[in-house]
This record gives C-alpha cells, sequence and structure tokens, in this order.
C-alpha cells in the first residue's frame, strides 16, 4: 500500500515519535526515519530525500520554522511535502494555520497539525499527501 516511501519524522519528544510511527503502521508499511534536533533532521533530509517529513515545531539545535525555511530553500528538499506538528497554539491558546505560517514564512507546509494529534487526521493528512 505504501509503495515503498519513506517518512522523516523530526521530533524530539519520543513519545510523539513513537505515536506516529504507529498511526503511520496502520495505513501502510513506510521506511521510517527520525531525529530528534532540527539541525540534524534537516542534513538527514538532505540526505535521504524523504517523500514526506513530519516537522515538529519547538525542537532544539533549530526549531521546526527555521528547518521549513531551510528545506523551502534548498532545491533537493523544496518539492518535499511537510507537515508541521506543534502543540504552540494550544499552549498559548491563539490558533495558527499553514496560511499563517505562510505569511510568516513566506511559504505554507502542506499542512498543519496541532498537538494533541488525533491518529485519524495524521494518517488521512499523510494518505492524502502522499496520494495512497
Amino acid at each position: 500500500m505504501s509503495d515503498g516511501k519513506t517518512i522523516l519524522i523530526v521530533d524530539d519528544e519520543p513519545d510523539a515519535v513513537a505515536f506516529a510511527e504507529a498511526a503511520l503502521g496502520e495505513i501502510g508499511e513506510f521506511t521510517i526515519l527520525t531525529d530528534g534536533d532540527g539541525a540534524s533532521g534537516l542534513a538527514k533530509a538532505g540526505e535521504a530525500t524523504p517523500d514526506l517529513i513530519l516537522l515538529d515545531v519547538q525542537m532544539p539545535e533549530k526549531d521546526g520554522f527555521e528547518v521549513f525555511a531551510e528545506l523551502r530553500k534548498d532545491t533537493a528538499t523544496k518539492d518535499i511535502p511537510v507537515v508541521m506538528l506543534t502543540g504552540v497554539g494550544a499552549k498559548v491558546g491563539i490558533p495558527f494555520s499553514a496560511r499563517d505560517m505562510g505569511k510568516f514564512l513566506g511559504a505554507e507546509p502542506n499542512a498543519y497539525i496541532e498537538k494533541p494529534i488525533e491518529p485519524s487526521e495524521l494518517q488521512d493528512t499523510v494518505a492524502k499527501l502522499l496520494a495512497l
């Protein structure tokens, strides 16, 4: 079902990574790569050129906003679909969207999912972006 698709999960919370892996495992067999900080996650994206990136916002080394901006500037990674994952909106009480990110960063992620993540929302989003 996954046709050998590779997904990179960049998140510093091991529980969030395990959750995403379990949710994705229910919709297909993917090669899952993970990284716990933005700087090395960015490097891994450039090396592996995954089919999709799940990217947390709050991380050490480089935050998700910085990583996303750099992904879009690099010709090797600029077209990789990116799903931003964050709990920032819930923490500060201000809703945030992909469109808001586009205004802030000059480019919109393919999707934006607020934590805590509903498994079906993540699964539906990934399936849509990977045309499963």
